[in-house]
């Protein structure tokens, strides 16, 4: 029995390292501000553990700059009111994000404005509240 055991605490160890290595910090996000930006949706994953949207921000110089927007499981956007086709590419919307720490395009999602107006962020509406 005992290289069951060990097999089976072997088996447990990797998993539970994996699932450590999987989640990630978000120490290089720039908690105190926040950045709106305002472009087409390229792409918008919806997945777990973090769905993300892909943003085309004109820039300055005549192009344009694309944005990487994380945001939170689909099980919390279904909560908040999003459904998997909230957002679709070709999209023109207004995201804001908190920025990365070292200024690449992109940071951590806090709400969209869709092309009808409509805000979502990720947060379940008050009771009483329609999404």
């Amino acid at each position: 029995m005992e290289p069951l055991r060990v097999g089976s605490s072997l088996v447990l160890a990797l998993f539970v390292a994996g699932q450590a290595a999987a989640h990630h910090s978000a120490a290089g996000i720039d908690r105190t501000r926040t950045v709106t930006v305002v472009g087409s949706v390229r792409q918008f994953k919806w997945a777990n553990p973090h769905s993300w949207m892909e943003i085309e921000v004109p820039n300055d110089k005549g192009g344009v700059d694309l944005w990487n927007v994380e945001m939170t499981a689909p099980s919390f956007l279904i909560k908040a009111g999003w459904k998997s086709n909230s957002v679709k590419p070709g999209d023109k919307v207004s995201v804001v994000v908190r920025p990365f720490k070292n200024g690449d395009p992109g940071g951590l999602f806090v709400s969209v404005t869709l092309p009808t107006g409509q805000v979502l962020d990720e947060r379940s509406p008050l009771p009483g509240q329609s999404p």
